[in-house]
């Protein structure tokens, strides 16, 4: 049988020793119930670089939603910035991996990187949907993103396809869903903004930082800004 304190699955047990737990700690007809769904966030992003708002985004968004993982999913030619200048994946890979390594919570994922473009995030969420059975997904995007998911591809799916969606505001973003809910239906019960101590911080800055030859090492991990210096990024 299945043990529980409250709604939390404790432990199981065999029914042989079920006459001595209290009724109101276990199921007397010993069924086994199925564990709670996986939750799975996935948080996607040229990342070009990898900063220190991103891990604030990630960490809080495991610790708030109980995350089991959150996947990275580095996108190598992001449909919204073809033709813009990005750097190469041989470069914002590592610098990726250097920075999520230490946190078991996080996950590379290869899920747009291993297949060709355009790679689209409902493409991406299906895809993921199907590798992961029944697992809830939450997708993580930044405030910006949120006001102009409308413009998404197939944003209606997009939004069906996930359980939450988990939104990081800037300062000053509006909180009020209404306009945006007039033209995506659905969308305010799946939002969810995520609590955190915030910089100002955008990887659009920390290029021109560095190109200007301004302070911004302590606006990335360590090893992400050593890489940045070895290989004379962004100059």
């Amino acid at each position: 049988m299945i043990l529980f304190k409250g709604d939390v699955e404790l432990m199981t047990v065999g029914c042989d020793i079920a006459d001595s737990i209290p009724q109101e700690s276990a199921h007397e007809d010993c069924d086994i119930l199925p564990a709670m769904p996986k939750r799975i966030g996935l948080f996607g992003g040229t990342f070009d670089p990898p900063h220190i708002g991103h891990l604030v985004l990630a960490a809080e968004a495991v610790f708030q939603f109980q995350l089991d993982k959150l996947l990275w999913a580095l996108t190598p030619d992001p449909p919204n910035k073809l033709g813009k200048p990005i750097t190469p994946l041989v470069h914002r890979l590592p610098m990726l991996q250097s920075m999520i390594a230490n946190d078991p919570s996080f996950e590379l994922s290869r899920i747009e990187i291993d297949r060709p473009g355009p790679h689209y995030t409902v493409d991406t969420v299906r895809l993921l949907a199907s590798q992961e059975g029944d697992a809830e997904i939450y997708l993580l995007i930044g405030g910006d993103s949120l006001w102009d998911l409308p413009n998404w591809r197939l944003s209606a799916d997009l939004v069906a396809a996930v359980s939450k969606i988990g939104v990081m505001q800037r300062p000053g973003d509006s909180a009020d869903l209404a306009p945006l809910e007039a033209k995506l239906p659905g969308v305010t019960e799946k939002v969810r903004f995520i609590e955190a101590l915030l910089q100002p911080v955008s990887s659009r800055e920390i290029r021109r930082r560095v190109a200007a030859g301004e302070m911004y090492r302590y606006y990335l991990a360590p090893a992400v800004f050593d890489y940045i210096e070895t290989n004379h990024l962004f100059r």
